[in-house]
């Protein structure tokens, strides 16, 4: 018994490893030319720069157990110094505000590292990169999975770990009951309309004059800033999300010379110009991203697998992913609470893998 894992995510992943684990036979397929989906680790001169999420926190079992089985290393967020604030007027004050990334844990080598760890042992033979698929078809056989270039294959069981609204751009046959498609319409994207920004120094000049590199700002581009430095050494990075509406930043070459110059507002001048700076925009984003994800969340959605999608193709059809996780929606944890709750679908124990290390 195949079950096909469409898309290759954290929670595509964590559901391979646990089918390898137990001997059961899978292929997973990605369409982009990399693993990790909003997952997007960075490196330049060899320091590690996540463009997607960056954290993770204290009460989170899943992504704490998986750490320790894969032998990586967590440190602290930095945060000691004072932080710097931007009013709508774009005048600046120091020591306004709080650190609200204090207290979090990230990876050493960036949840990239995770992402490559995870990948490392699973056979290779079973994850074809640059595969997208655009039909999923019901048959007596099983379901007919039908890709870009005009293959197929089929598979007794396809779990779909895909953000939902990117999910609704596969031809499913017989169609999917409206109230299913409706639901994954309705579902938003995780930080799909978001885009970030990393600047990177030689030397971590605002902790030398007592910054934490924590900034807000009513001014923008960016609206929230933090240290993005490695644990030790260099180089050293400020990164921040952008605040800008998504249509309102299709001019990147404007946008990155905003960013520079509100990295010098903040900290002066040698914030102005950073060795090198990453802006990633996964709002436009097609295997992250939808036209309704343009629309900015201004609160954490309520996730959760909606009934309408349990139980569909005679449970042969699964959905997956961090927006399908009932406790921990939205985050990194939630893409393995997802993978788990998947299995259990499926009737495979996760034995040790994620309760116990």
């Amino acid at each position: 018994m195949t079950t096909l894992i469409v898309g290759g995510g954290l929670s595509g992943l964590a559901l391979a490893d646990a089918l390898h684990a137990k001997g059961r036979d899978f292929v997973l397929v990605e369409a982009r030319a990399r693993l990790g989906g909003r997952i997007k680790t960075d490196t330049y001169a060899g320091g590690a720069f996540d463009l997607g999420p960056a954290w993770f926190w204290p009460g989170q079992p899943r992504i704490a157990c998986l750490i320790e089985r894969l032998k990586l290393a967590k440190f602290d967020q930095f945060a000691d110094g004072d932080l710097m604030y931007e009013n709508e007027r774009g005048h600046v004050q120091r020591g306004r505000g709080f650190s609200s990334m204090q207290g979090s844990w990230r990876l050493a080598g960036g949840l990239g590292a995770l992402i490559d760890a995870l990948a490392d042992g699973l056979p290779q033979d079973r994850i074809r990169m640059g595969t997208e698929v655009t039909e999923l078809k019901k048959t007596e056989a099983g379901i007919v999975a039908t890709f870009r270039t005009g293959e197929f294959a089929v598979f007794d069981r396809v779990v779909l770990c895909l953000p939902p609204r990117v999910a609704t751009n596969i031809k499913f046959l017989p169609g999917l009951p409206s109230v299913a498609t409706r639901a994954l319409e309705k579902t938003p994207t995780w930080m799909a309309g978001q885009a970030k920004a990393v600047a990177i120094y030689d030397t971590p000049f605002w902790r030398n004059a007592g910054l934490s590199g924590d900034a807000q700002s009513r001014f923008g581009p960016m609206v929230e800033i933090h240290d993005a430095s490695p644990e030790h050494g260099g180089p050293y990075a400020l990164f921040g999300f952008i605040g800008v509406p998504p249509k309102v930043r299709t001019d990147v070459q404007m946008l990155r010379q905003n960013i520079q110059v509100q990295l010098g507002r903040l900290f002066g001048s040698l914030g102005a110009k950073p060795r090198h700076l990453f802006v990633k925009d996964w709002a436009f984003d097609p295997f992250t991203a939808t036209e309704a994800d343009l629309a900015p969340l201004h609160a954490h959605p309520s996730y959760g697998m909606p009934r309408s999608l349990v139980g569909l193709w005679d449970e042969q059809l699964l959905f997956c992913g961090t927006e399908m996780a009932p406790l921990f929606g939205g985050y990194i944890e939630g893409a393995l609470e997802s993978a788990e709750n998947a299995l259990r679908t499926l009737d495979i124990k996760m034995g040790g893998q994620n309760s116990d290390c």
